[in-house]
């Protein structure tokens, strides 16, 4: 190994008395390097290589190249690259080569070789390690993508990047990104092609040596990549993001009526479909600008537009009445609704065509449950307190089971202070079993404590922490605790704590919450700090290692506390915890030792 090892560190002499001798490294920096090489190659040889031996090794050689470069700047000396950059590079390219070669499944490895190659101009190799990384990685599209670009982009040759393209698909037959990019790609080198044909007129140049065909100028090819891809990949949405592709160019009208009559005869029953046809009544040309002066005029023409827009959405519910449907056109309607206008006719009419549609796909039986909850947030905005009742009564028997819902329409009554509440609390607990039935305690307490007094809170939160599930008890105790401190003060929060500390389940939150309580008086006893650690580390000590820190740090810094405590402490702490927890404790700890934590 070492023979090895010593023949590329001498392979290494010439470039290293080169930059010596012209000035861009000392002597002192040229033994440092050596020193340093040496050890990284050592690593190199070793009978199992790890893998972040070979990035210190890229890393170091990447940094050396850098340093030579400001050098150069430096002292504005640009001769001798092929005796000492060249060489470098090359030797990169060899590490990079046997990195990717021995970790082929890890792609950033082969996107930084891509990165260095860029940034040192390497261009040949570059369309090599594509051609490697595609012989291993040939199911992953955005690889294939990444290769076709560069080729189109930066090699300029779309021969290659088709040539790329059309492999890609033999591997990805239903690949809507691929075959997206292929159109792109077609389209892109038919303006280019375009582009260079009339700088060429313009300059009076013989175009016939130029090779130009009409089939590729009017975009031919790409109508070609288009139909291949409708036949392979079905669906509306697939067929208008090739249509928003081909509207990015100027000469593909023909090709646009093509897709749009395309789209019309093969989706018609499709919600895109009818989606794109009313959004284009909204897109369609305005007035001419003597009809267009005033702004009533403008108002009234984009009322007549977003009329027709809503009934082509309306017929296409004749025939299509399904929940996707119903959702493109609120979202349509909705968009219009919160746009800003000065009319307030155009105004009025999108507020009643918005919350007509909500109506009726309730009434439908197709609004999904996350459109109830937009319907009452715009309600809630106007403030219509018969129509929010309604709207969250109705949500609630439609999605019985969502939380959310049932979270709106109770907060919705407490905010509008009905007496329907208590009846609508029973009527929301049959519905949830007792592990999921936490979030309905939580809203109920809160409302008896607005609305009751504080005997009927106190006796609504002991029948909560006895209630037979541990998510819910827990997290009852801890805000029982915190109302009793906010209700009566400290004398009633430690009574409560005395009466729950031996009441399990019990939370790491429920003890913290005593210890911050403790804190927040004026005279805080360290003793009664100690009691309520010791507590709590007596259920949780096993697993948090926050709670022993926490524990070591009031001994140090409370006026009362015993930092001879502190090894004792450590000593259980290592004793109780395990395996990860132990490693977290003694590193924190270590970094408190140190005044770092």
């Amino acid at each position: 190994m070492a023979e090895f090892v010593q023949r590329r560190i001498e392979d290494r002499i010439p470039e290293l008395e080169q930059l010596e001798r012209i000035g861009l490294l000392t002597g002192k920096e040229v033994r440092i390097i050596i020193k340093k090489v040496t050890s990284l190659e050592y690593k190199l040889k070793r009978r199992t290589v790890d893998k972040q031996d070979f990035l210190s090794y890229l890393q170091y050689e990447v940094h050396l190249l850098g340093l030579i470069k400001k050098r150069r700047q430096r002292i504005g000396y640009y001769f001798k690259k092929e005796e000492i950059e060249y060489v470098i590079v090359q030797r990169i390219h060899k590490a990079f080569q046997r990195a990717t070669s021995k970790w082929q499944e890890d792609l950033q490895l082969w996107y930084s070789h891509v990165g260095f190659c860029k940034k040192w101009n390497c261009k040949h190799q570059i369309s090599k390690i594509f051609s490697a990384l595609l012989a291993v990685h040939s199911d992953k599209p955005t690889v294939w993508l990444m290769a076709a670009k560069w080729e189109m982009e930066n090699n300029l040759s779309a021969e290659s990047s088709r040539h790329i393209f059309l492999r890609a698909l033999r591997f990805h037959t239903e690949s809507s990104l691929i075959y997206q990019e292929y159109f792109r790609m077609e389209l892109l080198n038919a303006e280019k092609q375009r582009k260079e044909r009339e700088e060429m007129e313009k300059a009076k140049m013989d175009l016939g040596e130029a090779g130009y065909l009409e089939s590729i100028l009017v975009g031919e090819l790409a109508g070609v990549v288009y139909r291949s891809a409708v036949q392979a990949i079905q669906g509306a949405q697939f067929h208008l993001s090739l249509l928003s592709i081909a509207k990015e160019f100027n000469f593909t009208k023909d090709l646009q009526k093509e897709i749009l009559s395309d789209l019309q005869s093969r989706h018609a029953q499709d919600p895109f479909t009818w989606d794109f046809m009313a959004q284009q009544e909204l897109a369609s040309e305005p007035l001419p600008s003597a009809e267009y002066s005033s702004k009533k005029a403008k108002a009234t023409d984009m009322l007549r537009k977003e009329e027709r827009c809503s009934k082509i959405y309306e017929t296409a519910l004749e025939s299509l009445n399904t929940e996707p449907m119903w959702n493109l056109y609120i979202v349509s309607c909705r968009q219009r609704y919160k746009r800003k206008t000065n009319s307030k006719e155009l105004k009025q009419m999108r507020q009643e065509r918005l919350f007509q549609a909500y109506r009726k796909a309730h009434e439908a039986n197709m609004l999904t449950e996350e459109k109830y909850m937009e319907w009452i947030s715009e309600l809630m905005a106007l403030g219509e307190v018969d129509s929010i009742v309604e709207a969250c009564e109705w949500a609630t028997k439609r999605y019985s089971q969502s939380a959310a819902l049932w979270r709106a329409r109770l907060e919705t009554l407490l905010k509008l202070c009905t007496t329907a509440v208590d009846e609508v609390f029973e009527e929301a607990f049959k519905h949830f079993k007792l592990k999921d039935s936490a979030f309905l305690w939580a809203i109920k307490v809160q409302y008896s404590e607005i609305t009751k007094g504080e005997e009927a809170t106190e006796a609504l939160y002991k029948q909560a922490i006895v209630v037979p599930d541990s998510a819910v008890s827990t997290t009852m105790k801890e805000q029982y605790l915190d109302w009793a401190y906010r209700s009566k003060g400290y004398k009633k929060a430690k009574k409560v704590f005395t009466s729950l500390h031996e009441s399990r389940p019990l939370s790491e939150k429920f003890f913290q919450k005593m210890i911050t309580i403790e804190k927040e008086q004026e005279h805080t006893k360290m003793q009664n700090l100690r009691e309520y650690y010791e507590r709590a580390l007596r259920e949780f000590g096993t697993v948090s290692p926050d709670l022993w820190l926490d524990y070591i740090k009031e001994e140090l810094s409370h006026s009362e506390g015993k930092p001879q405590n502190c090894g004792p402490i450590h000593w259980r702490a290592m004793k109780m915890l395990e395996g990860k927890d132990v490693e977290s404790f003694v590193s924190n700890y270590t970094l408190l030792q140190t005044g770092k934590l």
